[in-house]
């Protein structure tokens, strides 16, 4: 069956080809059995200009500062795997802001029935419906942050050296000293006897924790733009009492699986991705949009040597070693847009591919670390 995927919004011809060219790998190949996972979605991230925070929020989670009110909403959540997936039953949106000290996060989520249980810090938060924040810098898919935060307003805060994919355990003892977060609930909390509105959350992250990995400016620099995406589970859960319990699946007697909605669809059910999050824009006092920016440019060629990991990660399932060159691979490196130049170097158990192109230089390794060079 033939896919047709429209563009969202004008590109330019070279881009355009490379997005073509990475629809091409992406869904070209669909009848070869992969090893590896690898998102089933045209690379087309979501993007957000994130303003200068005009006056004072106060952090107690209700969104009702003036400072907010200048903040657009995002647009609402979708299925983690794109639009292939039914849209979410619940709205969910959040809105942005910085300053010199803070990178502001604000997310709204419509709720009939307002249910958290985790209490304790650094616990598994994903076990009660949750809403997540993923940041990636300087998009090298290498040392990134996850923020997850549950009704109660537990948190848990973690580092991650690599995806786990590549083999990237997370560092749970890392902590964002100096964190600030609010949760207000529109409803009554864990009480099945009433229906609620929904639960918010704003969060104040300290610019000088991100600096301690981000590889680039803190507060950023304006024009720059920062990988980020949001995530919020959802339980399936029914009265029990006075309270919910989760709906257990009547073959296992497990809990039925949880919906994972997002602002930036990954294209397959994993957030560490981070190649397919949004892009965040941060805008200083100038309004200008993601589109016009070189790095945004940047991003979207550097895309196409993620289609070369993902085959090599193929590859290696099935050969037990990387293929050695382009040709090994039939990796049609001949479709690149005219001008731009891909090569493979392969050596042991290792291989670094590289993009020359006019938005810049970037290579990818074989540990999916995606690096690049204006």
């Amino acid at each position: 069956m033939s896919r047709q995927i429209p563009f969202p919004r004008p590109l330019p011809v070279n881009l355009r080809a490379c997005l073509w060219f990475g629809l091409f790998l992406s869904w070209g190949w669909a009848t070869t059995a992969l090893a590896f996972d690898r998102p089933n979605l045209v690379f087309s991230p979501r993007t957000y200009v994130c303003a200068r925070a005009t006056g004072a929020i106060t952090l107690d989670g209700r969104l009702d500062d003036p400072a907010w009110q200048a903040a657009p909403w995002t647009e609402t959540f979708v299925d983690i795997e794109g639009p292939s997936k039914p849209d979410p039953a619940l709205t969910t949106t959040v809105r942005m802001l910085y300053d010199d000290r803070y990178f502001y996060v604000a997310a709204w989520m419509e709720e009939p029935h307002v249910r958290a249980t985790v209490t304790e810090r650094d616990a598994v938060i994903y076990q009660d419906n949750d809403f997540e924040v993923f940041i990636d810098p300087d998009g090298d898919n290498h040392l990134y942050y996850e923020l997850e935060i549950n009704a109660l307003g537990t948190e848990w805060d973690l580092l991650l050296n690599r995806p786990y994919r590549d083999g990237g355990p997370a560092i749970n003892a890392w902590d964002i000293q100096g964190l600030r977060t609010a949760v207000a609930v529109d409803g009554t909390l864990n009480d099945s006897s009433d229906l609620d509105r929904g639960w918010s959350v704003e969060m104040a992250i300290p610019w000088e924790v991100l600096a301690q990995a981000a590889g680039r400016p803190t507060p950023p620099l304006p024009g720059d733009i920062w990988r980020v995406n949001f995530s919020r589970v959802q339980w399936t859960v029914t009265a029990e009492g006075q309270g919910y319990e989760k709906v257990l699946d009547e073959a296992t007697g497990r809990p039925l699986p949880e919906n994972n909605w997002v602002w930036s669809p990954q294209g397959l059910v994993a957030m560490h991705y981070p190649e397919m999050w949004g892009e965040v824009l941060f805008a200083g006092d100038q309004a200008t949009s993601v589109e016009d920016t070189p790095e945004h440019l940047e991003i979207s060629a550097a895309f196409t040597l993620m289609l070369l990991y993902y085959s090599q990660r193929d590859w290696m399932e099935d050969h037990g070693r990387f293929a050695s060159s382009l040709g090994e691979l039939r990796f049609p490196a001949e479709h690149l847009p005219e001008g731009w130049l891909m090569t493979l170097d392969t050596c042991g158990a290792g291989f670094v591919a590289t993009l020359v192109s006019p938005h810049g230089t970037a290579t990818v390794d074989q540990d999916g670390r995606l690096e690049r060079k204006p």
